[in-house]
Formats: structure tokens, C-alpha cells, sequence
């Protein structure tokens, strides 16, 4: 079985409480005193114990994803793949059938940016049926430091996403999943760093042009949504605030509202007081005419710590702009709280998306 599987981890753990439950059962025959006994007694416990630290490492390494296979875990996996220079164009490295369509694993180049990162392309099933059709998108990105796969793995994007698309929901719409942490292990929290990675471009700009280029997305803005959480729910709503002209909706998943400078940002600014206020949100809302655009911010009342500053960006929010809200009662900052939320989420941004007609010739 997989390192990562489901069926792996209920087994060790299914041992783990069957060697419990021996040991207790047997405990009595193990009292007495010998070397037998002794030797007994250390056995069962030992056994008890690796088991269950066994059972709890397979869990902790599925939910942060720290190995992907046993050679990875092992270190015998000596599998490379090429550098990919970033003019050299999008590269497909797999793909992979999904319920609802097609998952595609690529590397996203960045021309104007010289930056270039993984991503997965959900292709709903309708992209193969009608090859002249164009579709609207949604950009995903994870938190710091993030793992796209979290996305299909931990969130279900595409599984979701095709199930609205099913149950009539929404349109047929591509997903692009990505990490906004272009250039690991620095988090450049999406800003255009002076003499650096133009990270904000490379998503605004770049990652579309492959986009409406290689998966026949359609250009207009009003056929472009970005969804993110907590890193990427900042740079969700920056990018779409910053650039209205290519994005019209976006959702926020325990996002925050400022630019968190820390160790592993740097300085991001370089002294540009001008630009740490644009990459400020509430700055924006304040000093900045509003963008024709609409978000969804959520959160949780007990359990996330941006609760106080969702509430000030939701009453600073001036039209053109809209904005609504998802609070819940209770929720930390997790895959659990996200997974609650997305199932209005997602399929709200996808709806606030449309492809314009094409002219008639």
C-alpha cells in the first residue's frame, strides 16, 4: 500500500488497537516473575508502542504531506526532471483522469516575469467535447509554503468543482492549482519586489497569458476568478484589487489583510513606502478608488485571529466593489474550517464568472 493511502493508515492503526487489547488480555500471564515473563512484558509494550507511533506518524505525515511514497520517505527515490528555462513554454508533466474530467500536471513559464512553478489543471469534461469552446477559470493557491496537491488531496478542488459543474451549479470552468511561493524558500507574500521575483505579475499576468494560450480560457476578465487561504487568501484579494482588469471575483479563505514581514519575507519593499501601502488592502479601500470586483472573505468568530480585521475590511468596502462574507460560529485556521466553507465558496466564485459570446463573423 502507499505511504499516503487511506487504507495504510486505518490498518497500522486497526494493529495498534488489536496489540492493545492483547496485551491487556494476556497481562495477568505476564505477572509472573522470570525471565520469560519479564521479557514478555517489555515485548508487548514495545510492540504497543510502535504501533501506535506508527499509526500516528502515518497520520501527521498525511496531513502536512512532509513524503509523498516510501522511496521518498526512504530516500531512495532517484527519479530528476529537467529545468525548465522559463521562455521554453508550458511543459505537461502527466496527466490523469478524474471523475468530471482531467487533471494535468504542468510547469507554468512566466515570459514578462522570468518566473516559472508547478501547477494542476482541472479540465472539466465538457473542455474535450466542444474543441472550439472557451472557459472561464479560477486560479487556487495554497498557503506558505503550500503544496498544490493540498488543493486535490486535502481540499478536493477538482472533485468539487465537478460536482457543481454536475449538479448544475455553475458552468464548465478550468482550475489552475498553485503555491504562491514562486521562489521557496522565500515567501514574497505575492508583492513585485523591487530588483526581484515580480511575483504579483507572474500570477496577474503571466499565469494567464498560459492559460488563455494552452486551455483555451477565455481573456476577459469577467471569465477570471482566484480563490486562496491564508497566504493565498491575501494574495487572492490583492491580486484581484490590483488588477480588476484581469480578474472580476475572488474568495478568501482565513486570509489576512496586510503583508506580514518576517524572517522568511525579507525585506520586501526595499524602503518603498508607496508600495507597502498598495500591498496594504485596507490602505487601498481607503486611498484607492474601489475596483469593480467581488469577493467572498470568510472566517470563524472563536478560532481565527483575523475575525476583528475581516469584519473592518467588510465595512470599509466601497462600490463599484462588492463584498460578502462566510462566518463561522467556530473554526481554526485548517483544512477542516476550509473544507466546511468551500462547499459555498467555490461554487459562488464559479458562478460569479461568465464568457462573453463570440462576435458573430
Amino acid at each position: 500500500m502507499e505511504l499516503t493511502s487511506g487504507g495504510l493508515m486505518v490498518t497500522v492503526a486497526g494493529l495498534a488497537l488489536a496489540a492493545l487489547a492483547a496485551t491487556v488480555w494476556l497481562w495477568p500471564r505476564l505477572g509472573a516473575a522470570g525471565w520469560r515473563a519479564v521479557t514478555g512484558r517489555v515485548g508487548a509494550l514495545v510492540v504497543c508502542q510502535a504501533l501506535t507511533l506508527f499509526a500516528l506518524g502515518l497520520a501527521v505525515n498525511a496531513y502536512f504531506d512532509f513524503y509523498g511514497s516510501w522511496s521518498d520517505l526512504l530516500g531512495t527515490d532517484t527519479s530528476t526532471a529537467p529545468i525548465t528555462p522559463a521562455g521554453a513554454g508550458l511543459q505537461v508533466l502527466g496527466t490523469r483522469d478524474v471523475p468530471g474530467g482531467r487533471v494535468e500536471q504542468v510547469v507554468m513559464p512566466g515570459p514578462s516575469t522570468r518566473l516559472s512553478e508547478e501547477a494542476y489543471v482541472f479540465l472539466p469534461a465538457a473542455f474535450f467535447k466542444d474543441r472550439a469552446r472557451r472557459f472561464p477559470a479560477i486560479i487556487s493557491l495554497t498557503g506558505y509554503p503550500g503544496d498544490p496537491r493540498n488543493l486535490m488531496t486535502r481540499l478536493d478542488l477538482p472533485g468539487r468543482l465537478a460536482l457543481a459543474i454536475g449538479q448544475g451549479q455553475v458552468k464548465p470552468t478550468i482550475l489552475v492549482m498553485m503555491r504562491p511561493s514562486v521562489v521557496l524558500p522565500r515567501d514574497t507574500e505575492c508583492v513585485n519586489v523591487p530588483r526581484g521575483p515580480q511575483v504579483q505579475e507572474y500570477f496577474a499576468r503571466d499565469v494567464r497569458r498560459q492559460m488563455i494560450d494552452h486551455f483555451r480560457v477565455a481573456p476577459g476578465r469577467d471569465s477570471w476568478g482566484i480563490l486562496g487561504g491564508s497566504t493565498g487568501g491575501y494574495c487572492a484579494l490583492k491580486i484581484a484589487m490590483s488588477h480588476p482588469d484581469a480578474f472580476s471575483a475572488a474568495v478568501s479563505l482565513s486570509g489576512y489583510y496586510r503583508t506580514i514581514l518576517d524572517g522568511t519575507t525579507g525585506d520586501l519593499f526595499r524602503g518603498d513606502r508607496r508600495l507597502a501601502d498598495r500591498n496594504d488592502l485596507m490602505w487601498r479601500l481607503a486611498h484607492l478608488p474601489a475596483p469593480p470586483i467581488s469577493v467572498l472573505v470568510t472566517t470563524s468568530r472563536r478560532g481565527e485571529a483575523d475575525y476583528r480585521s475581516t469584519e473592518r475590511f467588510l465595512a470599509a468596502v466601497r462600490p463599484p466593489m462588492r463584498a460578502s462574507s462566510l462566518i463561522l460560529p467556530s473554526g481554526g485556521h485548517n483544512f477542516n474550517t476550509w473544507n466546511r466553507e468551500l462547499p459555498q465558496a467555490l461554487p459562488w466564485l464559479a458562478q460569479q464568472l461568465t464568457v462573453e459570446a463570440p462576435s458573430p463573423t
